[in-house]
């Protein structure tokens, strides 16, 4: 969402730093990025620091998790589920599980809370009143800087193209009001067409922009496959019931069917559900190969829809990338991203989960960002859909380790680099 700036100078400590350019109410896209290493807060509009400030990260045994989220919810006086109902003022919440930004009077500028982010109370109030729901949120153990990104994976305003107006062509309606109405077309050649006065227009409000979008790319987990089969086999005349991603009776019903009439291709194929009854429901259904990733996209907390999406050299880490769409000029067909490499290095249980083989490559060495970008492939009627939606505040996220367990219902995509 924008974020807009409403600050006076009444609410400034020594612990903030305000850009003097920012005019008052002036609207803003901002992201928030907390260093545990430095244990600071920075806001950011685009490049350009606005705010900045002291803090208290979570101490050993309740550490403050890292990694990518958003405000979830704002309350200006909130007491703790967790600890003895301890007063939280102008809390904004990250996760659901309990962690938020929110005043505090111990600030000692070192690790001392229960999870959360302790603010200095001005600072809190100040921040409370600076930000709008879904402003990014960064945690890292370093310091991390937003730096502008131009890549052609990433993007940029749906611009429509004029379409020529047809004299010489028949042109049928695809439905009529009344067959005695006469059929309006527009033609080119207006020679013979008498020209109607010009009517004043008349001054009109210019639309509001519409609300961002939140994006994620990763690879295709067991919930994607199974959708997919499930979509698949439908089409096939098989009944596996809904696409909803769960192995119910009905799926495993028709997936049990539909391995029964090819016993060649599973005789040695004991899973349920594998790579070999991906590839075999695609190529019933004339599909080709199936891919191997996935792009998701929500709006206001809410899922809207969802698309396949190709990774190449799919045995090296993506890495973990956040971009946010600082600005668009829809006439240029342009947009300004900014974009940040989060550290995630991966388990070697997780690793062997998703079939990476190499990680440290793509994350530390060359340009992640760049390299993490190239080997994506979307889909051009995916892209056109997303081109279409975007706006100044949308964010892209890009992880090897899906949704994550803290996204769910009334979150935008959450990414827990370290617990």
């Amino acid at each position: 969402m924008f974020s807009r700036l409403v600050f006076g100078l009444g609410l400034l400590s020594a612990t903030a730093l305000v850009h003097p350019a920012l005019a008052a109410d002036a609207a803003r896209t901002l992201q928030i990025f907390v260093s545990k290493d430095k244990q600071s807060l920075a806001v950011y509009d685009g490049t350009e620091v606005v705010a900045t400030s002291k803090v208290s990260t979570g101490k050993d045994g309740h550490t403050t998790p890292s990694g990518i989220f958003s405000v979830l919810e704002k309350q200006k006086y909130h007491e703790s589920n967790l600890y003895s109902a301890a007063p939280m003022p102008f809390m904004q919440r990250l996760t659901w599980s309990g962690i938020a930004l929110h005043e505090s009077n111990s600030v000692p500028r070192y690790p001392a809370s229960h999870g959360c982010v302790r603010m200095p109370g001005s600072f809190a109030k100040m921040l409370y009143g600076m930000t709008d729901l879904s402003v990014p949120v960064i945690i890292s153990d370093g310091e991390l800087v937003p730096r502008p990104i131009d890549h052609p994976t990433l993007f940029r305003p749906d611009t429509p193209t004029a379409m020529p107006l047809l004299s010489d062509v028949e042109l049928r309606p695809s439905m009529l009001d009344s067959p005695e109405k006469p059929v309006q077309v527009a033609m080119n050649d207006t020679a013979a067409m008498p020209m109607p006065a010009v009517q004043p227009i008349a001054a009109t409000e210019p639309e509001p922009p519409s609300e961002p979008i939140s994006m994620l790319v990763t690879r295709r987990t067991l919930r994607e496959t199974v959708i997919d089969i499930q979509t698949l086999l439908n089409q096939l005349g098989f009944s596996a019931g809904s696409p909803d991603g769960l192995l119910g009776p009905s799926t495993v019903q028709a997936i049990k069917a539909f391995k029964t009439l090819r016993p060649a291709e599973f005789a040695a194929d004991r899973s349920l559900v594998s790579d070999t009854l991906l590839r075999e429901a695609y190529a019933a259904a004339g599909k080709g190969e199936p891919p191997n990733g996935v792009i998701m996209v929500r709006q206001s907390f809410k899922p809207i829809f969802e698309a396949p999406v190709t990774i190449a050299d799919p045995g090296l880490a993506l890495g973990t990338h956040f971009f946010t769409l600082h600005a668009i000029d829809e006439k240029a067909g342009t947009a300004d991203w900014l974009g940040i490499t989060l550290e995630n290095n991966l388990s070697r249980e997780t690793m062997k989960r998703l079939g990476i083989s190499n990680q440290e490559s793509s994350i530390i060495t060359g340009k992640p960002i760049a390299r993490s970008l190239s080997r994506i492939t979307i889909p051009d009627e995916t892209r056109r859909k997303i081109d279409a939606l975007i706006a100044p505040g949308s964010t892209l996220t890009i992880s090897d380790t899906g949704l994550g367990r803290e996204t769910g219902e009334g979150t935008d995509f959450i990414t827990i680099t370290r617990g």
